[in-house]
């Protein structure tokens, strides 16, 4: 005997119980309309008759060959032939087609490969053609139906819809953001407003192949252990450890050896690269103070008290005290002009940090170079690419006016506010419906 079934358990109970039987909605609700068989339309009549399908194997079937009885065994046997049936669809159409009115209606195409209309089809057609005067054909023009099915497709007017604009309350916005985030805030606003105040993250997708960004951490990885073990005391000898340090973290983390033998030889090129630059910018006196290293900069806003969160890839302490703050970029880099016009102020932004805020264990400090240090190991292995000072103040100041802007209750979360800077989407471009409302205002079609 069964135990006893709990409440909670019924939802799971019936759903074994219905599994893979099939459930069709109830049809032949509706008072005019009726979807007939052959057999049924035998027996009925209605004002108006749709016949469909009049395509060779659909309307009449194909008559089929029996894999076990021949024509003569089957004679033998006293059973009819296979033509037998087509006899009796014929009967069927002849019956249906003789209703008052009738619409004669088939598939130009079946499969992408133009079909072959039925010998009944046909046989109409060449009786109109010997009792009429050779014009039949453009009285019978489906133009009218056509110019329906067209409308189906093309309304009258298209009304676009509006771009997404949500004003949650002040309380609910966000008070801190990380330099990243602010960066998307520059770009997307509503995506912030989705990650932070709806609290939606993406999904990684199922089975995905490791791209770009599996890549970055890797290296990422590679060099924050390097120069913990020796950072302070680097020799042109230690690019065979990197090398080293890096087969392994690219054997343990890049599992599929085609992405593992493409990337491994790049990886090779970089480290050489680094080593170069890094002793070249050590004889400025210039040591790591921190490596992903973890900084906050806090400051008063209309909305309360706003705090800025960052990582620095690295950070270095000239003699004097002062700060260099480096970004590794192992994929496509923002160009000066993006910088310049405010839509990539991560590394800026971490320069703010370093001057008005602190990074853990460094604390504060005035920056004398801020740089992103590109790392892709082709073309060439690696580029030192600095950023002006002036960023710094530019970049500050224009994430204050912009968290101002946004503590004002009226101000809305706007979607794509710079759509030429999203190659492949947003994150959350879909939830966003942004295609949508985007063909007409920014050209997509």
């Amino acid at each position: 005997l069964a135990t006893p079934l709990r409440l909670r358990d019924c939802p799971a109970f019936i759903d074994a119980l219905l599994e893979g039987r099939a459930v069709r909605p109830r049809y032949g609700r509706h008072p005019r309309l009726f979807i007939w068989g052959p057999l049924e339309a035998r027996l009925q009549h209605a004002d108006l008759m749709i016949l469909g399908g009049l395509n060779e194997d659909s309307w009449p079937a194909q008559a089929n060959t029996d894999p076990w009885l021949s024509r003569p065994m089957r004679a033998a046997f006293g059973l009819p032939a296979p033509e037998q049936r087509i006899g009796l669809s014929a009967h069927d159409f002849a019956q249906a087609a003789s209703a008052p009115e009738v619409i004669l209606s088939r598939a130009r195409k079946t499969g992408g490969a133009p079909a072959i209309a039925s010998r009944w089809w046909l046989r109409i057609e060449n009786l109109l053609s010997g009792i009429g005067d050779g014009d039949w054909r453009a009285q019978i023009t489906p133009a009218r139906w056509l110019d329906w099915a067209d409308r189906l497709d093309k309304p009258a007017q298209i009304i676009p819809a509006d771009p997404p604009l949500p004003r949650p309350s002040v309380h609910l916005r966000p008070r801190g953001l990380s330099v990243s985030d602010v960066e998307v805030l520059v770009r997307d606003p509503y995506a912030i407003y989705a990650k932070h105040v709806l609290g939606l993250s993406p999904l990684d997708p199922l089975d995905a192949e490791l791209g770009g960004a599996e890549r970055g951490t890797v290296i990422h990885d590679i060099l924050e252990r390097f120069l913990r073990a020796r950072g302070q005391a680097l020799a042109p000898g230690d690019l065979r450890a990197l090398r080293a340090l890096g087969a392994q973290a690219f054997d343990t983390a890049l599992t599929e050896p085609g992405i593992r033998a493409f990337w491994k030889p790049r990886f090779d090129e970089l480290a050489g690269w680094f080593i170069e630059w890094d002793l070249t910018h050590r004889l400025t006196g210039a040591l790591p103070a921190g490596v992903e290293v973890e900084g906050k900069l806090t400051f008063d806003a209309p909305g309360g008290p706003f705090t800025l969160r960052a990582r620095a890839d690295r950070v270095d302490r000239y003699p004097d005290g002062s700060l260099a703050i480096f970004d590794y970029k192992t994929g496509s880099n923002p160009t000066q002009k993006q910088i310049k016009a405010g839509f990539a102020p991560q590394l800026p932004l971490e320069g703010a940090i370093a001057t008005y805020g602190e990074f853990k264990g460094i604390g504060k400090g005035g920056v004398a170079q801020i740089a992103i240090l590109r790392l892709r190991g082709i073309d060439p292995p690696g580029e030192f690419i600095p950023i002006a000072i002036e960023q710094i103040e530019i970049a500050y100041n224009g994430l204050r006016d912009k968290i101002a802007k946004f503590d004002a209750p009226d101000v809305p979360y706007p979607s794509r506010l710079a759509p030429m800077l999203f190659a492949h989407g947003g994150s959350y471009d879909h939830l966003a419906r942004v295609r949508e409302w985007s063909s007409d205002r920014e050209g997509e079609a």
